[in-house]
């Protein structure tokens, strides 16, 4: 059949290139608007008038903006950054990781690309800026009225660094957790013929479908005496679970293990069991097959399903608000208590930039990993 016979007609390629240029508007809109938001002055931020959100005139009236060089430089770091995430870092992370050590290559090239970003955004640039300003002559009179002063606000004089090393904490642990279990359990079930097996699957998906709320009040009185119960083996000193990360990563694990295990089987199961064979053939043990053979030909897999348990954790409200203690807070709950207990606009516009910094790790992971998660997505789709 001819390419022509197989294209789609010019009024349905119209359709559904509207339909989809339509909803990438309305999904990326308000992100958007609120980074927009972010970096104005209060009066400016909550303008009835758009263009007044957009321009800033308040704010630039006040003596903080941006000139063209200004949004040249800036563009030209997050242009900077994405291609590196997208072409420069893959490569890297293959080329200068030890072997058997890929995840915590990638783990360290992504928090270095996401901090170097910080320091060169935030600090490097308006530094050059502001000796580059009075030297180019229009190019340097600021445009656009523009502030990261609330940025500063939030992160150093709010705290929100802290949040944000406990949401590292509580995802790294939920992430490294769930993809050390899943991965052995979904081998072992998709290696498995017997009945067994299936039925180990369907009370995991059970499981998986009850409500988060079940699972925390069902673990709460145990977080609650864990200090008498650890008594016995730690002494006087030991400590309650209540409030502390850990409590978070155990309950969050048991949500996500379900998951996990059925998405990480279904991806062993389109690799041939002849893999396996050729290799204990070869010499390898179960385990030595296991980790040398199959993993590599995983990663993908283990990628895409690492990346929904990161978006668990990270984006977890009900959990970490209902177990976490005021000082190990994670950024999510902390923000809509910045929402719910500010009165004032300019603390309204702290809160959306605070609101607006968790959507950066996001972004930058899946720039990172997206020939991952694609490859991840569409593994056994085809088979020939």
């Amino acid at each position: 059949m001819s390419a022509r016979a197989l294209r789609q007609p010019l009024g349905l390629r119209l359709a559904s290139g509207s339909f989809l240029a339509l909803w990438c508007l309305i999904a990326a809109f308000p992100i958007v608007w609120i980074t927009v938001m972010s970096f104005k002055a209060p009066v400016d931020a909550f303008s009835s008038n758009a263009l007044h959100v957009i321009f800033g005139p308040e704010t630039l009236a006040r003596g903080k903006g941006w000139s063209v060089l200004d949004i040249v430089l800036g563009g030209a770091v997050i242009w900077a950054t994405l291609w590196l995430a997208m072409r420069a870092l893959p490569g890297a992370v293959r080329a200068w990781s030890p072997q058997g050590a890929v995840a915590l290559g990638w783990v360290l090239g992504a928090l270095g690309l996401g901090l170097g970003f910080i320091v060169v955004f935030f600090v490097a640039v308006p530094a050059l800026t502001g000796l580059l300003n009075p030297l180019a002559g229009p190019l340097g009179q600021d445009v656009i009225g523009a502030t990261t002063e609330h940025y500063r606000t939030v992160w150093i004089e709010r705290g929100f660094a802290n949040n944000f090393k406990n949401s590292l904490i509580v995802t790294t642990g939920v992430v490294t957790v769930s993809l050390t279990v899943g991965t052995l359990a979904g081998y072992g079930l998709a290696r498995s013929g017997s009945t067994l097996a299936f039925w180990i699957l369907i009370l995991a998906l059970v499981f998986r479908a009850l409500p988060h709320s079940v699972l925390v009040a069902g673990y709460l009185p145990v977080f609650i005496n864990s200090a008498e119960w650890l008594a016995p083996i730690l002494g006087d000193n030991a400590p309650t679970l209540y409030g502390k990360p850990l409590a978070v990563i155990a309950v969050l694990v048991a949500i996500n293990q379900p998951f996990t295990i059925w998405m990480l089987r279904s991806f062993f199961s389109n690799i041939p069991a002849d893999l396996d064979e050729a290799a204990r053939v070869d010499g390898c043990s179960h385990f030595q097959a296991f980790r040398r053979v199959i993993m590599p030909v995983m990663w993908p897999g283990v990628i895409t399903t690492g990346l929904f348990s990161f978006l668990l954790a990270y984006n977890d409200f009900l959990v970490t608000s209902l177990l976490l203690d005021a000082s190990n807070q994670t950024m999510v709950p902390a923000i809509a208590g910045m929402f719910n207990r500010e009165t004032t606009t300019t603390d309204q516009v702290v809160a959306v930039a605070a609101a607006v910094s968790i959507t950066a790790p996001l972004f930058l992971l899946v720039m990172a990993f997206q020939r991952q998660i694609v490859s991840g997505l569409t593994a056994g789709a085809v088979k020939g």
